[in-house]
């Protein structure tokens, strides 16, 4: 979201609140918030919080015990039975005499309702508190002034008066007002949408008449903007809603989980429930209104056959999965986000990773300072570390090796003596160079040094002079080729190299900028080795296995990368830079990102653009990463990764989090998501066959019955029972083929597994109906339906209802087993313990109410014993013919579920 200017919901009193506070003073903003450049006490925090709020931003979508009790209550199928509550209520006691009233009917429906109401809301309940549990094992953080020491305290905890240190990397918590400064640089892309860094100084007040340009007050910061270089101390003014981004964005806020394919895929589904639903519940309603001459009953009959075709166990289906497998991958160190990722997280098929600390063992050394001789010389070191040491931008990896290193060889408390920091050029991902301006106040007092190191390329384009041997001399092409020369050496033995570069008296004290590194004198090599991770190569042979294309969108050489990628087993034929994708056709971009797996020099915009067009090529494409510059191409993948130890910046962008920076992990990790993935398709596929064919049934046989093939109760109690088995779903298990491939979401394959699979078992329903009707029912009630007086007809409807419940039921559960696997239930495949006892379970049930209490409650008759060896011989039958159909299905098809 980017808010460019004031809109109607900000108010006049906000921004004029802004303003006053971007005018004034340090100390008259100190005075207006009751605050203290030493921070605020514990009880003052306590105090501001009550009065100004938390630091958050309420969502519609906020998980309330209250909402999870509408949600579990306000579903097709209780709403439809509280309907069929009602009718009866007025049919059985309030339009029947005094002695006929009767209530068992509605209290049956209404405890239904419970049941099923109370088994959503404590399954609801139960995973929110399973996913505030596991996110509260990763939070953003703030530096803040509390109790006058510095804390590291979440950033939910933040409240109006606080005083908090920014460094590179940070996220502003709150809307704040600066009161010191030095070099600090910030990106405000997710209010503005500009991608440049821009510099904000404490000391300096808003330009006379920009008074609307209220995102560019320069002493202004506000909640969400990103530090990228230099540090900065703030008071905090607003917090949580009262923010700017929180009045602009109240309900789409940075936090906001991505539209994935998991809820395109559950929209699609709704869309061909929709359709089925309004063609079939009209056919239904017409050809028993027709038929039975009974409109009433018709229309009964056919709202309760919508919502037999309805998985109304869906929503809980799909957060007991997600909940599951973020519990499971928590154990295994992935901590998850947001859950709806998990489903991408299991279809991904490719991976894109920086190389540094992932494939690389996180720990980079410093193995040479070289003159352009190849000499080891230790002021090469100490410019390296004059460099290092005095920028305030995010200190990466080489800047703490460099430090390390000159800690080791060289007196640096004597250099830090010698040298004051003036002013500093942060670095960008455009130039790849960073520069500080120091003055030597030892051998020549006064004099300025500009000391710039950064990617070997890019320091050559800005020097016009060589350092060799004490002698300096111009940079000639020559020259330039023989030191390019040792750089690619070097590179070749897997040493990344930078490159260092000074010049003496730079431009006047508060006027540097980028123009000043040019004309620089070119002196020395750092050669670094980041060896690659032991079990790289075992997991990236593993993720491949799983179907998974690893890769590397780094910023770093050619040469280095080419190295690294050998040693870790990754195809490193072809290799592209950033400059290659340039001035390219969309056409061959596509097939670039394709035909390449390592990509270098990267700008954080190409990263993203290779993502975008990896996902326009139809992968489900997963990022991971963990610093400032990973994070615009984690917002753009499906799923993003990264790990507990990266930037604040990244950790917000991210989906899920490693506890540990490790590609087994997250391998792991893949294999939990996809057997969520599975356990949720199992359900919607199996459960929408499975009504489907249901529902062919019912059309077939109210066409040709004399009677409604079931009552809509009987019907509902059904679909209750069916529902409730699918609850113990979420705990099964998945097939080692199944998991060893990717799998993306898609609803077209939906009605042609229905068309194969539903009427499979409407075959074996049309079997029962004529063996009920002909032969059983006649056989038990003593004569054919037509020659019977009302009250045997009455007991003939009711025995055929009887033996229909029952193996409809079983069926149902059968299905289960039959379709969730391709090989032959119970003999080359076997469901978890869970999901055998819940289908068992429940058609034992089912099996006995017609024998129960409840049975004239619910129209049922006395059905004998040894109708239960029909219905076995059914069901061997069924499994046989859907053992046959899925031979003949995946014929034509990959995958089963």
């Amino acid at each position: 979201m980017m808010l460019r200017k004031p809109s109607e919901t900000t108010s006049n009193k906000d921004l004029a609140l802004v303003k006053a506070i971007a005018n004034e003073g340090r100390s008259e903003t100190l005075a207006r918030l009751h605050a203290s450049s030493n921070g605020l006490s514990t009880r003052q925090a306590e105090k501001n919080r009550a009065e100004y709020g938390a630091n958050t931003i309420a969502s519609n979508k906020h998980n309330s015990k209250l909402r999870f009790l509408a949600e579990a209550f306000i579903t097709p199928f209780t709403l439809v039975l509280l309907v069929l509550a009602t009718l009866s209520l007025f049919t059985d006691y309030i339009f029947v005499p005094a002695g006929e009233k009767d209530l068992t009917t509605v209290a049956i429906m209404l405890i239904m309702v419970f049941i099923s109401g109370i088994t959503s809301f404590i399954q609801n309940v139960r995973s929110s508190n399973a996913v505030d549990s596991l996110l509260k094992m990763v939070s953003v953080t703030t530096d803040i002034i509390r109790d006058g020491k510095d804390q590291e305290i979440d950033t939910s905890e933040v409240v109006v008066g606080d005083v908090i240190r920014l460094a590179a990397g940070d996220m502003v918590p709150a809307d704040m007002r600066l009161l010191s400064s030095k070099d600090l640089f910030c990106s405000s892309s997710s209010l503005n949408g500009e991608s440049n860094p821009v510099e904000k100084i404490a000391t300096k007040k808003p330009k006379i008449g920009a008074d609307r340009d209220y995102l560019d007050y320069p002493n202004i910061l506000y909640e969400g903007t990103t530090i990228v270089s230099g540090s900065g101390l703030g008071v905090v003014f607003a917090t949580g809603e009262r923010t700017m981004f929180g009045k602009l964005a109240h309900d789409i806020s940075h936090h906001d989980v991505k539209n994935t394919a998991f809820d395109v895929g559950i929209k699609n589904v709704s869309k061909l429930l929709i359709i089925m639903t309004a063609i079939i519940a009209p056919l239904v309603f017409i050809i028993n209104g027709l038929t039975k001459g009974d409109w009433v009953n018709a229309l009964i009959f056919s709202i309760a056959t919508a919502v037999g075709l309805t998985p109304e166990m869906l929503p809980v289906i799909v957060t007991t999965n997600l909940v599951k497998g973020s519990i499971e991958m928590s154990k295994k160190g992935t901590i998850v986000k947001k859950m709806n990722s998990i489903q991408n997280f299991g279809s991904a098929d490719i991976l894109c990773t920086d190389k540094t600390g992932t494939l690389t063992q996180d720990k980079v050394v410093l193995e040479r300072h070289y003159d352009l001789n190849l000499h080891e010389n230790s002021t090469i070191l100490e410019l390296g570390y004059l460099n290092s040491y005095y920028q305030t931008g995010m200190k990466n990896l080489i800047d703490k090796a460099i430090i390390e290193a000159a800690g080791d060889e060289l007196d640096i408390n004597e250099i830090q003596r010698d040298y004051n920091k003036i002013d500093e050029i942060p670095f960008d991902f455009s130039r790849r160079r960073m520069s500080v301006v120091v003055e030597n106040s030892d051998r020549e007092h006064g004099e300025h040094l500009l000391v710039t190191k950064g990617a070997s390329e890019e320091m050559i384009a800005v020097s016009t002079k060589i350092e060799v041997d004490g002698q300096i001399l111009p940079l000639t092409p020559e020259r330039k080729q023989k030191v390019m020369a040792k750089v690619n050496d070097m590179n070749d033995d897997g040493l990344r190299v930078i490159m260092l570069a000074y010049k003496r008296n730079p431009a006047p004290v508060g006027e540097f900028s980028v123009k000043d590194e040019s004309d620089l004198i070119l002196c020395g090599f750092l050669a670094f080795l980041d060896p690659p991770k032991e079990s790289a190569k075992d997991a990236l042979a593993r993720l491949k296995k799983d179907g998974i294309t690893v890769k590397i969108l780094t910023g770093d050489n050619e040469a280095v990368t080419r190295t690294v990628g050998l040693q870790v087993g990754l195809n490193v034929d072809t290799v592209y830079s950033g400059a290659d994708l340039e001035g390219k056709k969309p056409e061959e971009l596509a097939k670039m990102v394709e035909e390449c797996n390592i990509f270098v020099k990267l700008s954080p915009e190409d990263k993203t653009n290779i993502i975008n067009l990896l996902k326009q090529n139809g992968h489900t494409v997963g990022y991971m990463g963990d610093g400032i510059n990973d994070a615009p191409a984690m917002k753009a993948a499906d799923v993003s990764i990264s790990v507990d130890t990266a930037v604040d910046i990244a950790k917000e962008s991210a989906d899920i989090i490693l506890l540990h920076k490790d590609l087994n992990v997250l391998e792991t990790g893949v294999r939990i998501g996809r057997k969520v993935f599975g356990n949720t398709m199992k359900y919607i596929k199996i459960t929408l066959s499975s009504n489907f064919g249901n529902i062919l049934s019912i059309m077939v046989a109210s066409s040709f019955l004399p009677f409604l093939p079931m009552l809509p109760l009987q019907l509902l109690v059904l679909d209750l029972l069916y529902g409730t088995s699918c609850l113990s779903l979420p705990f099964d298990d998945m097939s080692n083929e199944f998991l060893s491939e990717p799998r993306s979401w898609s609803t077209k394959k939906l009605p042609k597994f229905m068309f194969y699979f539903g009427p499979t078992s409407s075959i074996f329903d049309i079997l029962t109906f004529g063996l009920l009707f002909f032969v059983i029912c006649p056989h038990l009630v003593g004569g054919s339906y037509q020659s019977l007086n009302p009250a045997q007809q009455a007991a003939f409807i009711a025995l055929f209802h009887t033996g229909w419940f029952i193996e409809s039921l079983w069926t149902q559960e059968m299905v289960i087993h039959a379709l969730r696997d391709p090989r032959l239930p119970f003999i080359g495949q076997h469901a978890a313990p869970g999901v055998t006892l819940a289908t068992f379970g429940a058609g034992v049930i089912g099996t006995l109410i017609p024998f129960s209490f409840l049975a004239n409650k619910l129209g049922f008759g006395k059905m004998p014993v040894s109708f239960i060896w029909v219905v076995l011989a059914i069901l061997v039958l069924y499994i046989l013919l859907t053992t046959i159909v899925k031979h003949f299905y995946l014929k034509n098809e990959k995958f089963l579920i």
